[in-house]
């Protein structure tokens, strides 16, 4: 098997915190409904909004946004307070504007490889937003590529790889989601790293491929030099 040449990066949770905001502001969210249901049912029932409405408005925060209200909308039957769906509204802005913290051995990591292999963002989600962490991280001048897409998937990899590199064979994806960021990318033959984040939503979990001749996992971004120089 060939050495990787071209190295993508997912962004949210492997290059910076993302999910923290997210399990914040659900946890507002909660406080904000506590009077027509539990926390643990809100949880569930926002769960089920977002991934319903995954194919209407993508991932992101806007996504999620809507979720919410919709949630609110439906456990208080139409009742729910205008001022509470204002409140709502203040939440997800609120996290549109969070400032970016790189995780641990990140930008090291960039360094390191940049240079030494093309280096591919790859990241899914709302537009503006990705934009925005990307610039507030920076992190941008280590990429020789940006791809800020729909949705990931083997297809996704095998485009984005025969675009930026040599295709899948010549390609690694390093991601803290074996659903989006792993397994698609062994699917579309290329490596698949994964470095799990203490936090990852509940909707990207999926089992460790341990067959896959391809998997690799690592306990930080310091580690990739050392699977780089294990595999050739």
């Amino acid at each position: 098997m060939a050495p990787p040449l071209t190295i993508g990066f997912d962004a949210d949770d492997t290059l910076w915190h993302n999910e923290r905001f997210y399990r914040l502001t659900e946890a507002r969210f909660a406080e904000l409904l506590a009077d027509f249901a539990d926390a643990g049912h809100l949880t569930e029932r926002l769960l089920q909004a977002e991934k319903r409405n995954l194919g209407k408005y993508g991932f992101g925060i806007k996504g999620f946004t809507l979720s919410m209200i919709e949630t609110a909308v439906e456990v208080t039957d139409g009742r729910v307070p205008a001022a509470t769906i204002r409140d709502i509204l203040d939440a997800g802005r609120e996290m549109l504007d969070h400032p970016v913290e790189t995780l641990p051995h990140a930008k090291e990591a960039l360094e390191a490889l940049s240079g030494r292999h093309r280096l591919v963002l790859i990241t899914k989600g709302d537009l503006f937003d990705q934009e925005r962490k990307l610039a507030a991280s920076g992190l941008g001048d280590y990429f020789d590529a940006v791809e800020i897409v729909s949705d990931k998937s083997c297809g996704t990899y095998q485009r984005i790889f025969a675009a930026h590199g040599d295709g899948p064979d010549h390609a690694m994806m390093i991601g803290n989601s074996l659903k989006s960021d792993v397994i698609p990318a062994i699917e579309a033959g290329a490596w698949g790293v994964f470095v799990p984040h203490d936090l990852t939503w509940s909707h990207e979990h999926a089992d460790e491929p341990d067959a896959a001749p391809r998997f690799r996992k690592i306990v930080h971004l310091g580690e990739i030099e050392a699977v780089l120089a294990e595999i050739g």
